[in-house]
């Protein structure tokens, strides 16, 4: 017994002398010296969050708010995740959301699309004076009547339909199948890759190609502003890239309004306008992207630096 007990010993020391000879880091786009839990990044989240008010997440945008979020609070049946959360992306700008697992990113994703429970505040879009409160609206109706689209996690595509056929069902709110399948010709004009293979099923197709059939299907009905959770989760690097590429054209060429979730935060800091820090269902950092990337404590946390 006091050998086995001296063995479990040695076996110990070394990330004990680890801990204390390595600073400890977080996780995001970079390696790792010890690895933190869920919790400890959480607490040191906590510990650097800042006082953010609403003067500070309106001078982010540029113009009026093309979505914004006024003091919500949401969550699943009778557990509240967002606690009065406040939110702005302007017209034809980015946005991402970064923090520790179950900080609320992708929760905020769901009260805007309407998958979760609402239990106070609102969420407006529109400009030029016409904002228009979809808070309560269901995600069907925030699809096609206020051009709000969600581009889902990873396997959210029909397997077994055709890559045509994937895109005919990101029409299904339109008027007629004549239209979904017209504004399914006019995603392949743009996406010749995914032309190719529209008689293809889409189980066979690579996973950047897979998503790119994510993507390309919320495009069928032509919203105005894209959720999109997790693009890179599951990628290759060289896809991530094309992602991130497509992301680039839809808003700086298609003046797409973009909110992402994004756990590569590296990657979706250089991307974004505007980052946030969330914590426990609250904003904790809020900044341009490229400044939260210079962050020596938002570095240290979550982009391995």
């Amino acid at each position: 017994m006091a050998a086995d007990r001296k063995k479990k010993q040695k076996r110990k020391a070394p990330g004990k002398q680890a801990a204390k000879g390595k600073s400890m880091r977080g996780y995001g786009g970079g390696g790792v010296d010890t690895i933190i839990s869920v919790e400890e990044v959480t607490r040191q989240v906590e510990s650097i969050a800042q006082d953010v008010t609403i003067k500070q997440l309106d001078a982010l945008v540029k113009g009026e708010p093309s979505l914004k979020i006024d003091n919500l609070r949401a969550g699943y049946g009778k557990m509240e995740i967002l606690h009065n959360l406040n939110l702005r992306v302007g017209h034809k700008q980015s946005l991402c959301l970064i923090g520790p697992n179950g900080a609320g990113k992708s929760t905020i994703l769901h009260a805007i699309f309407g998958f979760n429970d609402i239990f106070d505040g609102e969420i407006t879009v529109g400009g030029n004076g016409a904002r228009r409160d979809i808070t309560r609206l269901s995600p069907n109706a925030k699809l096609k009547q206020a051009g709000i689209a969600y581009i889902l996690q990873d396997k959210s595509v029909f397997p077994s339909m055709t890559v045509e056929e994937n895109l005919w069902m990101g029409g299904f709110l339109m008027d007629s199948p004549a239209d979904a399948k017209a504004a399914a010709e006019r995603v392949f004009d743009k996406y010749p890759r995914l032309a190719t293979r529209r008689r293809h099923q889409a189980k066979v197709l690579s996973g950047g190609e897979r998503r790119l059939l994510e993507i390309s299907r919320a495009l069928v009905m032509e919203p105005e502003i894209l959720l999109v959770d997790e693009p890179s989760i599951g990628l290759e690097p060289r896809f991530i890239d094309m992602v991130f590429e497509i992301l680039h054209d839809l808003q700086h060429g298609e003046g797409k309004t973009i909110i992402m979730v994004e756990q590569n935060a590296k990657k979706g800091l250089e991307f974004a306008d505007i980052g946030y820090v969330l914590v426990s269902g609250e904003v904790a950092i809020a900044g341009e992207g490229d400044k939260l990337l210079k962050n020596p404590e938002v570095g240290r946390l979550f982009l391995g630096g």
